[in-house]
């Protein structure tokens, strides 16, 4: 193997996902512990635990105690590279984090051992399923009351619509909460409750010898004994390749919260998840273990140190070897940059990187070069495809509570708008800035932050609108007529591209119908 295979080879990167509040940032600091990244772990939420969670750096998150922004954290583990992507769970900010899955190979998914499989885990499970990316199972909360283990696994294939294997077992749960058994590497770990540090387990080869009886009483041992061979009888063996596929997900039980199955989740994934996967690119497919460099911007975040108002590009890099101070084409300009401080995150603390490979994730300083879904190459022109704006459906004017500050008002909304968490569009009638979102959260995020990182006022106007979609034409003297009708509902994009903004349905509908020869989209993609 070349230098450069053996380094894409140790490379894992992935995102966790799941509905809000079933424990994703307090898994992923608890990753983060094991890779050393971290000494003590922080809470999401917690009177006893002063220090916040890593990933949740923005002031709104510690607030609120909830992930706002999708945060890259990398740290080195048993010989390999470990990339992960926190996501927001909340629906609001579905879309960050359906671009972030489009960065990853794979994906672990944690689910609440009380609430089972929720709204949005389903729907993020869909896009898992269009790219057929492999997925885990992680059954959080185990040392609370919850759910029979086997009900849960009957709801997990059923809704996730996905085969599945457990390698660990619970012993009981909630306040009896004994412990799991490994069945992945046939060990049994006894619980002991710790927020902040890591605990040990017991190596356990045969479940038959009697020493399991010492250890969790007759009772206990003896179910465990009946469960084990259930699960043997009833789920296939894990097959490495169904997995890749994305047809099977390993499942595995634990409490993040206190430390507890995680260590077990991160071993079996080291060395069975995948490494960089080829990428379909508009031209062509690109594998990651050719030389020359290609990588795609798949999320851009302004001010992540509010000191410098400075922007940063995430790329995700495809194939080949990045490096600093070399000249890359960034297509869409077609034109030659060189970067002279690449960044490596740990959520938001940055290190330069002189070198970085395929399947990492850095950051690149922007000053409003690049817009998401932006590729750069060594030279080649490839385009990568699946990085689509939604088209909103919550509509506001924006206005200006503070004339004195209106320049800092138009640069934190475009640096804003930039990012991709809303979309801006100007009426062509009144000449009057609307912000469109996906939730309602966005509006109060994007007020907290214009006043916190810019020092700007804002204040929403409501709009009643049903939807924005895009419009385009090989007809000219029709698209003149529609726009001439629909002068009130008509603005431009960021792009400058014609949107339509319809106030109902009905209306909709009667204009795909009279106007036979414009196409609507609903995606920023066409």
């Amino acid at each position: 193997m070349s230098e450069l295979e053996k380094e894409i080879h140790k490379r894992r990167t992935f995102a966790i996902i799941s509905h809000p509040d079933a424990g994703k940032t307090t898994l992923t600091e608890k990753l983060l512990l094991f890779g050393g990244a971290i000494h003590v772990a922080g809470a999401v939420k917690s009177n006893k635990i002063k220090k916040t969670a890593t990933s949740d750096w923005m002031e709104i998150e510690k607030q609120r105690g909830i992930s706002v922004a999708t945060s890259v954290m990398g740290f080195e583990y048993d010989g390999y590279k470990i990339n992960i992507l926190d996501t927001p769970g909340h629906q609001d900010f579905a879309e960050d984090t359906y671009r972030t899955l489009t960065a990853v190979d794979s994906v672990i998914i944690v689910v609440d051992s009380a609430k089972g499989v929720e709204a949005q885990t389903r729907k993020l499970m869909e896009v898992c399923r269009m790219r057929h990316t492999p997925v885990m199972i992680f059954v959080n909360k185990m040392d609370r009351e919850g759910r029979d283990p086997f009900e849960l696994l009957d709801e997990l294939e059923e809704e996730l619509k996905i085969g599945v294997r457990p390698l660990s077992w619970p012993i009981d749960s909630g306040q009896r909460f004994k412990g799991v058994y490994n069945i992945y590497q046939e060990k049994l770990d006894l619980y002991t409750p710790s927020k902040q540090t890591v605990t040990e387990s017991i190596g356990f080869k045969d479940i038959n010898s009697p020493d399991l009886e010492k250890h969790i009483g007759d009772s206990l041992a003896a179910k465990l004994r009946e469960d084990i061979e259930l699960i043997d009888g009833v789920y296939p063996e894990l097959d490495i390749n169904t997995y890749l596929k994305g047809q099977i997900a390993p499942v595995f039980f634990g409490s993040a919260l206190n430390n507890f199955g995680v260590k077990e989740l991160l071993d079996c994934f080291v060395k069975i998840a995948p490494s960089p996967r080829p990428i379909e690119a508009i031209e062509r497919e690109v594998s990651p273990e050719e030389n020359s460099f290609t990588g795609f911007i798949f999320k851009i975040h302004a001010n992540m140190d509010p000191n410098h108002r400075s922007c940063i590009a995430f790329v995700k890099i495809c194939s080949g070897k990045f490096e600093r101070n070399v000249n890359y084409k960034h297509v869409r300009l077609n034109r030659q940059l060189k970067f002279s401080s690449p960044t490596a995150f740990m959520a938001q603390k940055k290190e330069t990187v002189d070198e970085a490979y395929a399947g990492d994730i850095i950051g690149l300083p922007d000053t409003g070069n690049f817009k998401i879904g932006d590729t750069l190459t060594s030279g080649e022109d490839l385009h990568f495809k699946g990085l689509p704006s939604f088209s909103p459906e919550m509509f506001k004017y924006i206005e200006n509570a503070d004339p004195m500050k209106s320049k800092q008002l138009q640069k934190g909304i475009d640096q804003l708008m930039d990012e991709g968490v809303a979309q801006l569009f100007t009426n062509q009638f009144n000449g009057r800035k609307i912000i469109g979102t996906v939730g309602q959260l966005q509006f109060e995020v994007i007020q907290y932050r214009l006043l916190h990182e810019y020092g700007a006022q804002c204040r929403w106007e409501p709009l009643n609108l049903y939807k924005a979609c895009w419009i385009e034409s090989e007809n000219k003297p029709q698209l003149d007529d529609f726009k001439k009708r629909k002068a009130q509902f008509m603005a431009v994009d960021k792009e400058g591209r014609d949107v339509f903004l319809a106030d109902s349905n009905y209306v909709l509908m009667m204009a795909q119908q009279d106007f036979k020869d414009i196409k609507f989209h609903f995606t920023s993609e066409f």
